[in-house]
């Protein structure tokens, strides 16, 4: 099943996302500069989802075909979410199963907490929603320390390091594609930054707001993550215990890297085929 791709604009920038197949919708939502384009991220899922449901994956600003503002301080947390908001709102998506990793669950989680009307179920995959209260650990420090000093950037070798197979040339190419130049990563190279790690960080108010709602969502709530990330390969544990709709749910630690969709793409979309089909025709209730 093909997916086509879509332009928008909002605040004058201009979007790109992908949309195909038929059915329910499903939003999956791309990850921090490695995950160059939801394309790019997700083409291992995509293809058998969009075989039975509807597929939006957004380029989010500054990744794949959307604009690219070429200033670090162009980005911050919230306006990634105003940004997002604005797309979802405009495409006016309901009865949304969302699917999100690394980034694209800091932003996707905090937009089903905010917009829970919109949101039938959600599916995370290595990732979390920070509100700063959590030491992240040197891993993600180091990772930090990189993104903000390195004077090379190089986006396909930096997703190669963090899955468990490695990645052939033109998987890397693929990464690359959408950067032609340094000057093109500065969204990717925020992202790192943006991360709440303490309390007085201007997106922890927010993120508390939302983990809080969080504690309160009863609808279908699943995670499957790579079991080799060192960042965030047990980072379900504390979802799995804070989300009521978590409960009773097959959740999977599968092999793979932080980019599991690259590791096991096929398998999460089996699990998540598996997940839903039981209810195609609605909304799950657990």
């Amino acid at each position: 099943m093909a997916l086509n791709e879509y332009q928008s604009s909002f605040q004058g920038i201009p979007v790109s996302y992908w949309r195909g197949g038929a059915g329910f919708p499903i939003l999956m939502l791309h990850g921090s500069g490695p995950g160059a384009s939801s394309l790019a991220n997700w083409r291992l899922v995509l293809e058998p989802l969009a075989e039975r449901y509807e597929i939006f994956a957004m380029d989010l600003i500054g990744f794949g075909k959307s604009d690219k503002p070429t200033r670090i301080d162009d980005y911050s947390y919230q306006q990634h979410m105003d940004w997002l908001t604005a797309w979802l709102e405009a495409i006016d998506l309901r009865g949304i199963t969302l699917i999100c990793q690394d980034w694209g669950s800091l932003l996707g989680l905090r937009l089903a907490a905010e917009n829970p009307d919109r949101f039938d179920r959600i599916v995370v995959a290595n990732g979390f929603l920070p509100t700063g209260d959590r030491d992240p650990g040197p891993a993600f420090k180091t990772w930090r320390a990189f993104a903000t000093y390195s004077p090379i950037f190089p986006i396909g070798r930096i997703v190669d390091t963090g899955t468990k197979r490695s990645l052939n040339k033109a998987e890397r190419a693929a990464y690359d594609a959408p950067f032609p130049s340094a000057k093109f990563k500065a969204g990717a190279r925020a992202f790192p930054r943006l991360v709440p790690i303490s309390t007085d960080d201007p997106a922890a108010p927010a993120n508390r707001a939302a983990w809080a709602a969080l504690g309160k969502w009863e609808k279908p709530f699943l995670t499957l993550f790579g079991r080799n990330d060192p960042i965030l390969g047990k980072g379900d544990v504390p979802l799995q215990q804070h989300v009521p709709g978590a409960a009773g749910q097959p959740h999977d630690r599968v092999s793979g890297g932080h980019f599991v969709q690259e590791d096991a793409g096929a398998e999460i979309a089996g699990t998540v085929v598996r997940w839903i089909s039981p209810r195609d025709n609605g909304p799950t209730s657990g």
